[in-house]
Order: structure tokens, then C-alpha cells, then sequence
């Protein structure tokens, strides 16, 4: 007699193919998170912060190496209040650290721990990344030093209200990623599959909805002025603006649909005191094109501050020019 085995039916040639691509993706997915996570895990640091008044707070921020002397990138509301801490890597290491200098306005802060032998991070370039495209998340939610956590860029061109004192402005082209990112997570890097820090987590503004400050020209500026100054100077002319399209000669002459409407103007501000008028709108201000509020909020950078310039703007549906001189923000 001849023993009956059962074969188990042969799987369709299709199916195979199919199973065999989605092994091949999961592969490279998880090869291209793993990579990343392994490159800036050593970066990123666990801050502990000792507020002003004494004692420990919190301790549930992060911090990310970008120059081996020390230096550490996190969110101006993590060390808001503090002049010290200790951040703590994963390797075992802890570095005593002191605030260098905080930017509410961009919610970025650098801090100097006392270490020659960090390992950086290296920065990409946020203006470069695509909506859908992979990013990874490094940090420490809830205390648990070196978690990753992976998603996509959910959205970009996202706006942060920001406020320190008196003065608010928005953090522009904030990204947005479904990354997921939890208390502790603010400070820490967010980076492409190159493990080039992109952003640094700021918010999670719900389930899947995580924001963070992008790393590109404007923040490498803010950066290197906190370096050196401890403070990132800023212009202000003192008018509430929005968005207001240009009629339609006009936009055709200038190349571009929009500019700033003068919405409000503050008591005894530069742009008052220099005859500004609600109502009108400027499309240009020392030389540097105007479409928005992103495009004036760049343009005020500190080297204005006390030096006579011209703005552009439309009134009435002619174009008019008035110089005024900017004064220093002070928060």
C-alpha cells in the first residue's frame, strides 16, 4: 500500500509575485528607517532642565548634537525659564549644559553642554522635502531616551503661532508628519531616510498630528545668532497686516498677485510715525518683494534696525514709496 500525503495547493504565480514585492518593500522601509535611527540616536539627548527657582522640572525634553564642542539645538518652551541642566545620551554619557541663548518667536534655543566630543547630527534642508515623503522621528517621549518613531510629511507650508511677551509672530513653513510624538518628544530631531535632520519637533497637535520648526536658511540664521549673541535681533515697523490681492494691471506689472494690506498701525510705530495708512498695501520693502506676511516677517532682520529705508506699497491704485526707519523688536 502506498502512503497519502497531502500536498498543500500550490499558490498562484500572481499571489507569489505580490507577497514577494511586499517583503521587498517592508525591507527597504525598514532598512531606510533603521539607517536614519542608527545615525542620530547618538545625537540626541535627553534634557533634564533646572528651572531658576530652584529644582528639577520635568525632565522631558530633547536636545540634538549639531557641533561636536557642545552645542545642542532643542524648543525655546523646553528651557523656557532656565539657565541650566543636564543632558543625558544614550550611550550612558551625561554632559552638565547651559542655556546659551532662547528664541520664542521661532521656539528654538541653543544650549552648551559641557563636552569636546559630541557626535552631530547633520542638517538637510527642509525647503527640499516633498509631501508623502518618509521622515523619522528621534527623542524622548514620556522618558524613554532614544525612540523612533517613523511616518510621513503629512502636509507642509503649515503655520505655529509663536509669543513671547507682548510680542506674537508665526513660525512659517512649519512641517506637519504623522510621525507619532508624544510629551518629551519637543527638542528632537526630525529627519529625512539620510538621517539629515529636517525639523525639530515643536507640538503635537492631536492623534497623528505632529509639527515641527523646519531646519533651512532662515533657522540655520536663527541659529548662529543665538551662537553668538544668545538672542536673535529683529526689525519692526508696527502694523497688523494680511494678505490682499493687487488688481490686476498691477499684479501684471510686478509678477506676483499679492501683497501686505495695512491692516492696523500701532501708536507712535515706525510705520506710523512714517505716514503708513490702513488700507494700504506693500509690495515691497527695501527692495526685497512683499506678498505676505511670511515675506515681511523675513525681511525684518536685525540689520535694518535704525537705518532708513524705502517701502513700496500701493494706495489708491497707484504705486507711492515712503521711507521710514525700523526700530528694534523688544520683547
Amino acid at each position: 500500500m502506498v502512503a497519502l500525503h497531502a500536498v498543500p495547493p500550490a499558490e498562484p504565480a500572481d499571489e507569489v509575485e505580490v507577497l514577494g514585492v511586499e517583503e521587498d518593500a517592508l525591507d527597504a522601509y525598514s532598512t531606510a528607517v533603521s539607517t536614519a535611527a542608527a545615525r542620530l540616536i547618538p545625537s540626541v539627548a535627553s534634557l533634564r532642565v533646572e528651572r531658576r527657582a530652584g529644582g528639577w522640572g520635568g525632565g522631558a525634553g530633547s536636545g540634538v548634537a549639531f557641533t561636536p564642542d557642545g552645542y545642542l539645538v532643542t524648543n525655546a518652551h523646553v528651557v523656557a525659564g532656565a539657565e541650566r541642566g543636564t543632558a543625558a545620551f544614550v550611550d550612558g554619557d551625561e554632559h552638565s549644559f547651559e542655556v546659551v541663548g532662547r528664541d520664542p518667536l521661532s521656539d528654538l534655543a541653543v544650549v552648551r553642554a559641557a563636552s569636546s566630543d559630541l557626535i552631530p547630527a547633520p542638517f538637510g534642508d527642509a525647503a527640499r522635502l516633498r509631501v508623502g515623503q518618509l521622515v523619522v522621528a528621534v527623542g524622548n517621549p514620556l522618558g524613554f531616551a532614544g525612540s523612533v518613531t517613523a511616518g510621513v510629511v503629512s502636509a507642509l507650508g503649515r503655520s505655529l503661532a509663536a509669543r513671547d511677551g507682548g510680542a506674537s509672530r508665526l513660525v512659517e513653513n512649519v512641517i506637519q508628519t504623522d510621525a507619532a510624538l508624544n510629551p518629551g518628544n519637543s527638542g528632537g530631531a526630525l529627519a529625512d531616510v539620510q538621517g539629515r535632520v529636517v525639523g525639530i519637533n515643536t507640538a503635537v497637535a492631536g492623534v497623528g498630528l505632529g509639527l515641527a520648526v523646519p531646519i533651512d536658511a532662515g533657522t540655520r540664521l536663527i541659529l548662529a545668532a543665538l551662537m553668538r549673541d544668545g538672542r536673535v535681533r529683529r526689525s519692526y515697523l508696527g502694523i497688523v497686516g494680511g494678505t490682499r490681492r493687487l488688481p490686476a494691471p498691477l499684479a501684471e506689472r510686478l509678477g506676483r498677485p499679492t501683497g501686505l494690506e495695512v491692516v492696523q498701525l500701532l501708536d507712535g510705530s515706525p510705520a506710523a510715525a512714517a505716514g503708513l495708512r490702513a488700507g494700504d498695501v506693500i509690495v515691497s520693502l527695501d527692495g526685497r518683494p512683499v506678498a505676505g506676511v511670511g515675506d515681511l516677517q523675513r525681511s525684518l532682520v536685525g540689520d535694518l534696525v535704525g537705518r532708513r529705508i524705502d517701502v513700496t506699497l500701493e494706495r489708491d491704485g497707484t504705486l507711492a514709496e515712503i521711507s521710514l526707519t525700523p526700530a528694534e523688536l523688544r520683547v
